[in-house]
């Protein structure tokens, strides 16, 4: 398969304006300018093919794209496919049928390290730090490509200077990814003594840590007290700010609306709607896919 990205596939209703047509003075938030200072490509599509089964069904034909630099939000009532759609993205399960692309390379069926390498990273809604090991520890483990990973590195005393050397970097990074997350106070304390909200802020720490791309958020602030929310939700914009590309997984409808430019709504393993929050607030279909919920 070629290395350079193919044409933009999506699947947009007729009746659903699409980015290029929005009105810029509908949605003139924070959000919306940082957009436009930020460089746009596509990083990742998502084809399902033509009536492609991603798994048992729950995910059927599914396609969209999500550009560079921005924070993208995927919605869809209960049992939409959100969940399936970012194992198939991340490699937890194989598609049998259409494709995922990164960076113009085919990533489908590709194992969650190999995925991760590439630069695709996601974070889950149950965190899943090493509970007996330090904030600081965890954080360590987390870069790809440690030089101390090789026994005979280890050992070797000319090459153990390399290892020692590549150590002592990594912990000023982490040391600084930690001060970002306002977690370097508690650096030496156990993960599994953690609020959920810390455990979360730390998930995303040590993620950023394995230098992404792009990060996947799977309901980050689930079970998130408020101002922690608030905390995880700036650090996110100022990651989006220097270039990271994230789509982002929430079940608050007011968050999705109010931090996120572009907005993929799935229903029933299809993609329903796409465009900006005024448009999926307007939007019939979406409105009756959710039953009557409150999408505004």
């Amino acid at each position: 398969m070629s290395d350079e990205p193919g044409p933009a596939t999506t699947n947009i209703p007729d009746d659903v304006e699409t980015p290029d047509e929005l009105d810029p003075e509908s949605h003139d938030s924070a959000v919306e300018e940082a957009a436009k200072r930020t460089p746009r490509g596509i990083p990742l599509r998502v084809d399902g093919g033509d009536a492609a089964e991603l798994l048992a069904q729950s995910v059927d034909g599914a396609s969209f794209q999500v550009e560079a630099g921005s924070l993208t939000g995927l919605i869809g009532p209960n049992g939409a496919g959100k969940s399936t759609t970012f194992n198939c993205i991340t490699g937890v399960h194989t598609p049998t049928a259409g494709q995922v692309q990164f960076n113009g390379e085919n990533i489908t069926g590709l194992e969650p390290h190999e995925v991760a390498n590439r630069g695709l990273v996601r974070t889950f809604q149950i965190a899943r730090e090493l509970e007996e090991m330090t904030v600081l520890e965890n954080m360590m483990l987390a870069p790809k490509h440690q030089r101390g990973e090789s026994v005979v590195r280890s050992v070797t005393p000319g090459l153990r200077r390399d290892v020692v050397s590549q150590e002592e970097e990594l912990r000023e990074e982490v040391w600084e990814m930690l001060e970002f997350f306002e977690l370097d106070h508690i650096a030496e304390v156990e993960a599994g003594t953690l609020s959920g909200g810390q455990r979360k802020l730390l998930e995303m720490a040590r993620a950023l840590m394995t230098d992404p791309e792009m990060v996947l958020l799977d309901e980050p602030l689930a079970g998130v007290n408020p101002t922690l929310e608030e905390k995880l939700l700036e650090r996110i914009h100022e990651l989006r700010e220097d270039g990271y590309t994230f789509l982002f997984v929430e079940h608050d409808m007011d968050i999705i609306m109010e931090h996120c430019e572009h907005i993929i709504v799935m229903h029933q393993g299809k993609v329903l709607a796409e465009g900006g929050a005024d448009d999926i607030r307007n939007n019939e279909a979406v409105v009756e896919a959710y039953l009557g919920e409150d999408v505004s």
